[in-house]
This record gives structure tokens, sequence and C-alpha cells, in this order.
């Protein structure tokens, strides 16, 4: 989502705005912040904007998406676990279910989701809707409709995507009504027609969803982030196991200080070689000269956990 006009009234404002929390939530020992790539594109004019990322299992290779309908595929090279060098193809356009490059108002991609057999699908904004690429195939197929989008606005809608080993997608918007709403997680089934509603998760504003991934564990990890103040961004990562009533064990896994990070948008989990998770998140620079493409990766560890407290003042 843009967020041009917001930052330019954020840099007219004297005054830092704090929110209070409502943690009710589990907490673990904080993510420990291992890498913190800035990414550069050369000369590239659709470089930038990244809104989804995806990480294969092994954390070597990835597909990153911007929100001008351009994907590219690259590599990490590491040393010790952290990334020292990025090398990617040539950032491509998406396109149409009749093959033709995407433009204008249907760019708008979002979130990003990779199944086990290799499709790829792609959500929306302004033309809402989520587009499967099959593997080897460069002609999208458009999901069923979700009604739910007719009453979404056109930039705060299918932001965070994930999909589940069984082929079930999972869909959390970026707005909601109120906002001490819960926020809608909806999810269609292989073979549906209808997405259904029935799981939700608890809003503890003022942080918005972003990014979202079924992690190697089979739970959901949620990224959410929140313009602080004219200092920039803060994020938090939350995790909920998947039980078939619904989404339970809310875990804070991470939450920056603000400006810690730019606006990231994108979440990729996997198991490193210590069979530690990690979460692989990247920035979406909106194109301005003042921000960043930034790739960052943190290490969940295990353990006995944080105090609200600690969560409050990360802030």
């Amino acid at each position: 989502m843009p967020y041009r006009l917001v930052l330019a009234l954020g840099a007219l404002a004297a005054l830092v705005a704090f929110f209070t929390l409502d943690l009710g939530a589990q907490t673990v020992p904080e993510a420990k912040l291992v890498s913190s790539y800035r990414w550069h594109g050369g000369d590239d004019p659709a470089f930038g904007g990244f809104s989804g990322i995806e990480v294969t299992e092994d954390g070597t290779t990835f597909v990153a998406l911007t929100d001008r309908g351009h994907v590219t595929r690259g590599k990490f090279i590491r040393e010790n676990g952290v990334i020292k060098k990025i090398v990617h193809s040539k950032l491509n356009k998406l396109t149409s279910p009749r093959g033709k490059p995407l433009r204008g108002i249907w760019t708008d991609s979002e979130g990003l989701a990779i199944a086990d057999n290799g499709d790829v699908y792609v959500s929306f904004e302004v033309q809402h809707r989520i587009t499967k690429y099959v593997r080897g195939n460069a002609k999208g197929q458009n999901m069923p409709k979700n009604p739910a989008t007719d009453r979404m606005a056109g930039n705060s809608a299918q932001e965070a995507l994930a999909i589940n080993r069984d082929g079930t997608l999972f869909m959390i918007p970026e707005g909601s009504n109120k906002q001490t709403a819960p926020h809608v997680v909806y999810r269609l089934a292989p073979g549906a027609r209808t997405w259904d509603t029935r799981f939700t998760i608890a809003r503890h504003a003022p942080y918005l969803p972003v990014g979202a991934d079924i992690g190697p564990d089979g739970r959901l990890y949620l990224l959410e982030r929140h313009l602080g103040s004219i200092l920039g961004f803060t994020n938090r990562v939350r995790r909920f196991d998947i039980t078939p009533d619904g989404l339970t064990n809310e875990t804070i896994l991470l939450q920056s200080k603000v400006g810690t990070h730019d606006n990231l948008e994108g979440l990729a989990v996997w198991r490193d070689t210590d069979g530690l998770i990690r979460l692989t998140m990247i920035s979406d620079d909106n194109f301005m000269f003042f921000q960043v493409t930034e790739i960052v990766e943190y290490v969940v560890p295990e353990g006995a956990g944080l105090t609200a407290d600690h969560l409050i003042n990360a802030r």
C-alpha cells in the first residue's frame, strides 16, 4: 500500500504518537536479528516497491514480488548465516489470463504465496482478485472471487496471503470495518468456489496486517506494521496454531522499535540448519529516495518468555 501521503503529512508532525497495546497474547523471547541487508537494483526502473517474498525450505533461493506487478527470483549468499550478497534475475511483468503483461490499475500486486507444487498465487488490490500462476504457464488464472472485496478500500484490502500444505489459501485484509473488530481470515479450500470466514485474528491496534506465511511447523505467521511517527515504521510478527476450530495460541514473536527497519511488507518463514525458525522479511520503499529496499532476517529462539512490559517498551 502506498504511503506517500502519510509520510508527507507525518513529516510535518512535531509530536510522536504512541499507543497502548492490548497484549492479549502469549509472549516468548524476542526473535534475534541476524541479517539486515540493503538490496540495490542498479539502474532497473522496475526495482523497488517489494510487497511479498517467499523463500525455499533451505533458505537459499527466493521469489520476490513488487506492488507494480513485477516478480524476480534470486539467491542469498550467506556467511555464517548472515546475508552478504544477493543475485537475482531480471524483474518480469506478471500476466493476465490472456497472457498479456499487466498494466495500469491491474498491476497493484500485494500478497504472494507459493504452493508445494510450485504454483504461485498473487493477491491484487484496486482491481481486487487473486490470480494463480501454474508452474511453467505464463498465463494467470483468476481464483473464485471473494464477495467481501467489494466492500474493501482500494488500497487496504488483500495484503497478506499464505497457503497451507493442503492447498488452502489464507487471505487477511489490511483494513477492516472497526478498529476494535477482529481481522477476518478468509480461506479458500482446494476446489472450493466460496470463501470461508469462520476464522478471525484479534486486533491489537495500531498495527495492520501486511504479510503472512505458513511455517514449516504448520503455524500461521502474520507480519504487521505501523507508521509510528516521523521517525518511521514499527513492525510486529505474531504466530498462531491452526486448528479445525480456529487460530489459537496467539504468540508475539517480534515487535521492533520505531525506525529499526523500513516498511516491511513481505514475510517468509523457514527452518535453518540449526533447526530454528527463521523469519525473512522485505521492505517496500514506495519508490521513494528516502526509503530503502531492505531484507531482514530474525531467528526465533526457543524457551521461556518476555514480559508484556518488554514489548510495550520496544515500540
